[in-house]
């Protein structure tokens, strides 16, 4: 068994009746889900896609992938939220921090409106062979697309209009949207934003499949291991971890317990706390509700996030992410002189220690008041992160439900939007831009 959930440090903090309650929602949650009953139920298409994903597709993203490796040192992936969250998270777990190992550095452009981080980019990459590959549904949102247009005029001043059409890709709807015509008129090849797939969901479709892909990870390790957890976690019960976590999670929250904290003690894992602070903080944070998704690395933050999470607001609770098996053994030595008092250490590999940090610190955590939840995988594998990916899906999409929301839109994320083209003078905003000036003064 890949991922296993510990509840030891949560158990007291809950009485039976709130777990029995709780437990009783579950079995309508899990049919609404399975059955397209629920709110956003037209956005589910992830819940069966580990099986019925297009294999035709599949088999041109490694195609084209492997065509990205010949042609080019860079990708420029351009995309914001789900269309580039997902596809790092995966990228930096198995990414050396210090050396390039892969062919093809992947590298992430639209995320941001920085004119900073575009020219450093832009300098980077002058003198390496360019790919770009530009997600967006719609093709209009704002960050990509100003991204897209710099980086179009790049390659085509770089390479020539025709011989650029053969370096970017793009990742789109099926049929519609200013992306979509863009790429049919100038001959791109393209792959799908499946219709039933929302952006924060998408990372095991062609949004993070061809990136993941290109940084030489194995998808079809990581599509095998979400087929086996589909499987894994269909049951309709609490035996079911997935479920047993959206269970507990709420229930948690039902008494007091606000903010979760998602806690890694890998530095490689930072960008899939992003991406599940997305997935949960755009799936539930609605109608005023909503646990609050926050994330921390330690022990690093243990030295700066420590003191708040043992002693301050007791709003707090934690789901810890356990490596059991590391990709690395460094065992701490003896030292003759042992000035700094380690030599109790000796012998002892720093995986060992990295694990009764883990451990102590839940310990003195849940005496803080801070319940913790523990998901232990046997080591980081493109197998076991499908899973991984899996599991927190599924957990989301029926701890919505629980909540009393509809954990697959996102109308919330739209009022900045508005204000932000009315303030820049964006076509057919000119009453809103008038009201919002009048504020301003």
């Amino acid at each position: 068994m890949a991922i296993k959930l510990s509840t030891k440090y949560v158990e007291d903090f809950l009485s039976k009746f709130q777990l029995s309650s709780l437990q009783k929602k579950v079995s309508a949650c899990h049919d609404m889900l399975h059955n397209k009953t629920g709110e956003g139920s037209d956005f589910t298409g992830w819940v069966d896609l580990p099986v019925n994903y297009d294999k035709e597709e599949f088999g041109r993203i490694k195609a084209a992938a492997e065509r990205i490796r010949k042609q080019a040192d860079i990708l420029i992936v351009i995309g914001i939220g789900g269309s580039y969250l997902g596809a790092r998270a995966v990228i930096d777990m198995f990414k050396d921090p210090f050396r390039k190992t892969t062919k093809t550095e992947v590298v992430f452009l639209g995320q941001n409106m920085s004119s900073e981080y575009m020219e450093s980019l832009l300098h980077y990459i002058i003198d390496k062979d360019v790919a770009v590959n530009v997600i967006s549904k719609s093709g209009t949102t704002t960050e990509p697309a100003i991204a897209f247009r710099i980086i179009k005029e790049f390659m085509e001043r770089k390479y020539g209009k025709e011989y650029a059409k053969t370096r970017i890709y793009v990742t789109t709807d099926k049929e519609k949207g200013a992306l979509k015509s863009l790429a049919t008129t100038e001959g791109y090849e393209t792959f799908v934003i499946p219709d039933d797939v929302g952006g924060r969901y998408s990372v095991l479709t062609a949004v993070g499949l061809l990136p993941i892909a290109v940084a030489e990870i194995d998808i079809d390790e990581l599509m095998l291991g979400a087929s086996e957890a589909r499987t894994k976690y269909m049951e309709n019960s609490l035996d079911n971890e997935c479920y047993k976590y959206a269970v507990y999670r709420n229930a948690l929250y039902k008494v007091g317990k606000k903010t979760e904290i998602l806690v890694n003690y890998e530095p490689c894992m930072g960008y899939f706390t992003e991406w599940w602070k997305q997935l949960y903080g755009e799936s539930e944070g609605k109608d005023h509700k909503g646990i609050f998704p926050a994330g921390v690395t330690f022990t690093t933050d243990l030295h700066s996030m420590g003191q708040y999470i043992q002693d301050g607001r007791r709003e707090l609770f934690e789901t810890v992410i356990k490596i059991k098996n590391s990709r690395s053994e460094i065992v701490v030595r003896e030292d003759m002189l042992d000035l700094d008092g380690l030599n109790y250490l000796a012998g002892k590999s720093m995986n060992e220690i990295n694990e009764k940090a883990l451990l102590g610190t839940v310990m003195a955590h849940y005496d803080g008041n801070t319940p913790s939840m523990i998901i232990e995988i046997d080591e980081i594998s493109p197998r076991n992160i499908g899973e991984l990916i899996y599991f927190f899906e599924k957990a989301c999409g029926i701890s919505g439900y629980l909540l009393g929301v509809n954990p697959f839109n996102q109308p919330g994320v739209e009022d900045y939007k508005k204000n932000m083209f009315a303030l820049l003078g964006k076509p057919g905003y000119e009453e809103r831009r008038k009201e919002l000036e009048s504020k301003s003064k």
